[in-house]
């Protein structure tokens, strides 16, 4: 027997972010909208004990031992449930890696979900979000989908409507990023001066709730994008081919490096995808609509 769930990436149409806290850790106001590029992680009992393969674009990437988020979520279930976690799980990988697109979130809350149906172990929607909480600060949304703001470090979800589609444009860098150094480097930047609280935009969510894509485009903010363009300056290349291609608005995804171009429509994210290609800024790139739904039992 075995168990395979499917979870989606994420963008971030918003990302406040204030100033650090005691525990090292910002509160954010981090609006998220899952799109449709997917990881799936297949749960299989293992007479060995607990085993991490992976196959996929960047796949030698991925660590394949206990930090990685999804055997930290086969062993905190069995732990709460008072078995071993003896499961092979394979992730066939799809997010980019260290992308800023939340790819090892993803996988951590199809684990823990996919790991839960193997085992029969009932656990209530609430003790799901609150072992991905303990994961990390995206995990939850990744297990939710959907749109939602996440408060606290992000982990604190509220449901928002979206009123239609979204069409995305991702172009993926020729490295990744390490979401730690982009809060060190905000740190940085962010010396001497008065970081405001996080607050979700009023005119983003009412954007969102519309459908309204000219309207989303004109209100989408990343507090971390400065911080990314400072340790990896030539993503500034990528954005511009992205908006001279006809994007609607350009930004990093998240800690980055990936970055992320909104479309009017499908055909316009075709047509923002192939210049983004031809432009040699980035190392692949890929077409994605959302929102979609989260962590889901194939």
């Amino acid at each position: 027997m075995s168990v395979t769930v499917r979870v989606p990436a994420k963008v971030n149409v918003q990302l406040a972010v204030g100033a650090a806290r005691p525990d090292g850790f910002h509160d954010l106001a981090n609006v998220f909208l899952a799109v449709g590029l997917y990881d799936e992680v297949t749960a299989t009992p293992s007479p060995d004990g607990l085993r991490i393969t992976c196959a996929g674009p960047d796949a030698g990437q991925v660590p394949l031992d206990r930090t990685n988020l999804a055997a930290r979520a086969a062993l905190l279930l069995g732990a709460r449930h008072g078995r071993d976690a003896d499961v092979h799980l394979h992730i066939a990988k799809d997010i980019p890696v260290a992308g800023g697109m939340a790819g090892g979130s993803a996988d951590g809350a199809g684990a823990l979900l996919a790991c839960d149906a193997l085992w029969g172990t009932g656990a209530s929607r609430e003790e799901l979000l609150d072992i991905c909480a303990e994961l990390g600060s995206d995990v939850p949304f990744s297990l939710v989908g959907g749109t939602a703001l996440g408060t606290g470090r992000g982990e604190r979800l509220t449901g928002l409507e979206a009123g239609g589609t979204f069409h995305w444009v991702f172009a993926m860098a020729s490295r990744g990023l390490s979401t730690p150094a982009v809060f060190r480097e905000f740190d940085r930047l962010a010396e001497g001066r008065e970081i405001p609280a996080p607050v979700a935009s009023r005119d983003l969510l009412d954007a969102l709730a519309e459908g309204d894509p000219d309207a989303l485009a004109a209100t989408v903010s990343n507090d971390l994008q400065p911080a990314a363009l400072s340790l990896f300056p030539e993503l500034a290349d990528t954005l511009a081919a992205g908006r001279a291609a006809g994007a609607l608005t350009a930004l990093v995804s998240g800690s980055g490096p990936t970055t992320a171009f909104l479309a009017r429509d499908a055909e316009a994210a075709e047509g923002i995808a192939g210049a983004l290609r031809e432009s040699g800024t980035c190392r692949t790139v890929r077409t994605a609509a959302g929102p979609v739904p989260g962590a889901t039992v194939l």
